[in-house]
This record gives structure tokens, sequence and C-alpha cells, in this order.
């Protein structure tokens, strides 16, 4: 008998899980969504602020009726990922639908370069106004490869705007530098 009374003590001793509370569980559920609820809530208020502080910069150009008649120096099809005051990446220009992410499709003339999104606000950015192209790696916390970025700088009012744009084939990237250097540096001796 003495065999079987440690084995009674520690079946005794032994106590069933506790059943669950739910209405502390869904309390912690339902302050957790109104938690992200309230940082998606800031997070739009931050960009309509950003949006009113931006809002000194001029409406965008349009493409020009006559701009269909120019040859195309060249087009291409991709991604605009975003536009940002120049020479600095992080500060992300939100007014009149620059900030948007979007599908593109640019063509570059000796007018201009045509900005058309499917489903955001196209632009038009005269010849005049364009500054340079380059290849970078980053733009408004969008980071890629080494050279995976077109960024396109150009002039809107008082501003020195740098946008960025991925092509769906990266090795179009290079000829577009070339070609915007080359249609600024003739705009420039024109304008002299």
């Amino acid at each position: 008998m003495t065999t079987l009374n440690p084995l009674y003590q520690l079946a005794a001793e032994q106590k069933s899980a506790d059943v669950t509370d739910w209405s502390a569980r869904i309390s912690w559920v339902v302050g957790l969504l109104l938690f992200i609820a309230f940082v998606y809530w800031l997070m739009r208020q931050g960009w309509k602020w950003r949006g009113r502080l931006q809002s000194g910069l001029p409406a965008l150009a349009t493409t020009p009726d006559d701009f269909a008649d120019g040859e195309p120096l060249l087009t291409l099809r991709g991604r605009y990922h975003a536009s940002t005051t120049a020479g600095r990446w992080l500060d992300r220009i939100v007014a009149h639908g620059l900030g948007t992410r979007s599908r593109v499709e640019l063509t570059l003339t000796g007018q201009g370069l045509d900005v058309v999104r499917p489903g955001a606000t196209d632009f038009f950015v005269p010849a005049a106004a364009l500054r340079e192209a380059r290849l970078d790696k980053a733009l408004a916390g969008k980071v890629l490869p080494e050279g995976g970025l077109l960024v396109i700088t150009w002039a809107h009012g008082e501003t020195l705007i740098d946008s960025g744009f991925r092509s769906d084939h990266a090795a179009e990237h290079q000829a577009w530098v070339d070609a915007v250097t080359h249609l600024t540096s003739t705009t420039e001796g024109t304008a002299r």
C-alpha cells in the first residue's frame, strides 16, 4: 500500500487547465485593432499635413496639344516611385499627387518629358525645366540595387524636384541619362 500512496498524491496534485477568459482576450484584440487604426489615422493626418505645407507648389503642367507631333526620342514603361526635393532623398513631395506610386509611361521629345500615370495625376516637364538625369539607388525611402533607379531632376516654380522612375527593363536607364543630359545641354545652349 505504500507504493500506491505517492501515485495517489501525485494524481491528486494535478490540476486541469485554466479555462480561457474570452472577455479579456477579446478586449486585448479590440484594443490592438483600435491602436492600429489610430496609427494609420495619424499617418494619414501626417500625409495631409505635408500636402498643406507644400501647397505653395504651383500646379503641374499638362501635356501640350502639339506634343504628339514631336518625334519621340525615348519611351519607357515602368514604375514611378516618388518625387522629392532635389538633393534630399527622404523629403517626399505629396502635393499635386507627386507622392503617389504608380505605373508610368514616359515619353521624351525635344519639347520635354511627358509623364503618364494610370490611376494618378499625369504631368509634363518642359525641356527648359529639365536639369539632369542620373542613376541612383534610393529615393523617398525606396532603396534598390545600385543604379536601379532613374532619377530626373527638374525645376518646378522655385523648387528643384527629383523624380524617381524604374523601367521594366533596367538596361534602358543609361540611355535615358544620356538623352536627358544631351537635351539639357542643347536647351541651355539655345537659352543663352
